[in-house]
């Protein structure tokens, strides 16, 4: 099955006549169950309702991997995910260049766990192989990177990882699967947050995480007692969404592209991050490894940031909200959302200083989008 026609079909079971065309919401916590054994049992908590096992399935195909688990959250899959490779006395390896919330996990939760986390910025690649220790367990990255929109080569990483015995972890929620699917390149685990282009509509909150069966199954342990489980309707809600994945991403890639080569046009913006131009410092990594640039795009302001708020008041179209992926275009200032935690010099330092502004472009008609733009600057 093509990777296009996965997400309308992958996973789904064969339907007899009078059957719904539409997956039907199973929305019940509890399951009747078969007297004198524990099998089949079905329990909403433990994540293995039919709108859940059927979306599951979906992403699994989707992404390439045996199995998938779907969480109730990103960032519960991300802690999740990462629970179930790490104990305490083990080592963590991360790119420095993570979603603020990932950062606020590992720096202060994991550490508080026990578990110790080394950042490494990944343009010194042979720090990776320097900070690795015998209790190395995993190394975990970002690609596209959340928000500063850089793109990582993998197979260098996957290389060190294979030799070294660890789990290489990618959050490709910025790409999509149809746009990149980590591993075709290596990684062992893939997490989504699926509130995002998975779902595409901005009204679900979810996070989904990939890889072998028996990891997965240890995933969805962690989110068991945890409490991680998604709530069926707002699965059926993903299973809509991404019904139409495949289309989204596609316009959201032209689109952000046509809009990026505009604002490079603009002394107004100091800078323009999108993979799919040329002056980005990645594109050439990009053009390897990405099946489209992404609907996502940061833009530098002259002027510093409020500049920024000048040019964010007078947007008419452009919604300034958090979240990305979805059919409608927004804006947010990483200093009071993803990385409000941290300082302006740390912000800076990993290339988020004030008057960055990240963009998650929509699948309006791109010439009203940068009309929007063009009187905003006005």
């Amino acid at each position: 099955m093509r990777k296009s026609t996965i997400p309308i079909h992958g996973g789904a079971p064969h339907a007899p006549a009078g059957s719904p065309v539409v997956t039907p919401i199973t929305q019940s916590v509890s399951f009747v169950q078969a007297l004198g054994t524990g099998d089949g049992l079905k329990y909403a908590r433990y994540g293995n309702t039919p709108n859940v096992e059927l979306v599951e399935r979906r992403l699994a195909l989707l992404d390439g991997g045996e199995a998938a688990v779907a969480l109730s959250s990103g960032m519960g899959a991300t802690a999740c995910a990462m629970l179930a490779l790490l104990r305490p006395g083990d080592h963590l390896l991360s790119s420095s260049w993570i979603y603020g919330g990932t950062h606020k996990l590992f720096t202060e939760e994991l550490r508080g766990m026990g578990i110790e986390v080394t950042l490494i910025d990944p343009l010194a690649p042979r720090m990776w192989r320097k900070a690795l220790r015998q209790t190395t367990r995993a190394i975990f990255v970002e690609s596209p990177v959340n928000p500063t929109c850089r793109v990582l080569d993998l197979s260098s990483l996957a290389n060190l990882a294979k030799a070294e015995g660890v789990a290489l972890v990618v959050d490709s929620t910025f790409a999509s699967p149809i746009n990149f699917r980590p591993l075709e390149h290596g990684a062992d685990v893939v997490i989504h947050s699926t509130t995002k282009y998975l779902n595409g509509h901005h009204d679900v909150l979810g996070g989904a995480v990939i890889g072998t069966s028996s990891y997965v199954e240890e995933v969805r342990r962690k989110m068991i007692v945890w409490g991680q489980a998604p709530d069926p309707f707002a699965v059926w809600l993903l299973e809509r969404g991404m019904k139409t994945l495949d289309v989204r991403v596609r316009r959201q890639n032209e689109n952000a592209l046509r809009l990026a080569e505009w604002c490079e046009t603009r002394p107004e913006f100091a800078s323009v991050l999108y993979p799919g131009l040329k002056s980005h410092p990645d594109h050439d990594i990009a053009q390897q490894c990405l099946d489209g640039f992404g609907g996502m795009m940061a833009l530098v302001v002259a002027g510093g940031g409020d500049a920024a708020e000048r040019f964010l008041a007078q947007l008419e179209l452009v919604t300034h909200a958090p979240s990305l992926g979805g059919v409608d275009t927004l804006v947010s200032e990483p200093r009071y959302t993803s990385h409000a935690a941290m300082t302006p010099e740390a912000r800076a330092e990993i290339g988020i200083p004030d008057g960055f502004l990240r963009f998650s472009v929509g699948i309006e008609d791109v010439g009203d989008l940068i009309a929007d733009f063009e009187q905003a600057l006005r």
